[in-house]
């Protein structure tokens, strides 16, 4: 059976996640909050925010057009290795893995919107990454993903205190996660936790009054299947 979490791609979808309760996943042992949902429930592309409890475990499982990760906190683990807060995964289609989490873990996750099987398997400790310039003053980012051939790129992005970016146009759609501080536009405010994605050829006007971390992922609706609501 299909279902739809914001599934009409043509609408503004804005979710504070602080305000959703946890909901158990197969594993019983990880809990989600799915913001995005298009398709069966355990099969369909989904972005969630993840939690990991304590000594968790989920079964080995592939991951059909892909997945991608951001560890919010804690240490997420596979066999391939320990990823701590920061970290940002991108497992391409044909990976494999049995995840874990010994101390527990929160996640920001994406499943099954990356296909392609030429895709490359990113592990980036973002913390090692240095903050580069942007064209917008008071904005500085860190590239996490860009491959020839795919149109979707993704990064994160610090904005200081104060910073005010004018209208900013999106003509292949954009979709934010507030990782840390506070954005606004003029639709409203967004705290930590906040999942927010515009639809092709929107138009906002950003800004921060106390800074933020932003990750930012442009160019990836070609992916995504539509459900309209």
């Amino acid at each position: 059976m299909n279902e739809s979490i914001n599934g009409d791609l043509s609408a503004r979808a804005a979710v504070d996640t602080n305000a959703m309760d946890w909901a158990p996943s197969p594993s019983g042992q990880v809990f989600r909050k799915r913001v995005h949902l298009v398709g069966p429930p355990e099969s369909g592309q989904v972005t969630s925010i993840v939690r990991y409890e304590p000594g968790s475990t989920f079964p080995e499982h592939d991951h059909p057009e892909g997945e991608e990760i951001l560890v919010l906190d804690g240490v997420f683990s596979d066999e391939h290795g320990d990823w701590p807060a920061g970290t940002y995964l991108l497992n391409p289609e044909g990976f494999r893995h049995a995840p874990f989490s010994r101390e527990g873990c929160t996640l920001f996750v994406k499943l099954r919107q990356f296909p392609g099987s030429d895709r490359e398997r990113h592990a980036i400790d973002t913390g090692q990454l240095a903050w580069q310039p942007t064209d917008t003053e008071g904005v500085a980012c860190k590239p996490l993903y860009s491959q020839p051939g795919f149109s979707d790129t993704t990064r994160l992005e610090r904005w200081d205190a104060g910073t005010e970016s004018g209208d900013i146009f999106h003509a292949d759609g954009a979709e934010l996660f507030v990782v840390g501080g506070d954005l606004q536009d003029e639709d409203g405010r967004y705290p930590a936790g906040t999942w927010l994605r515009l639809p092709r050829g929107a138009t906002h006007r950003p800004a921060s009054s106390s800074g933020c971390t932003l990750y930012v992922k442009l160019a990836a609706h070609r992916y995504l299947r539509a459900a309209v609501e």
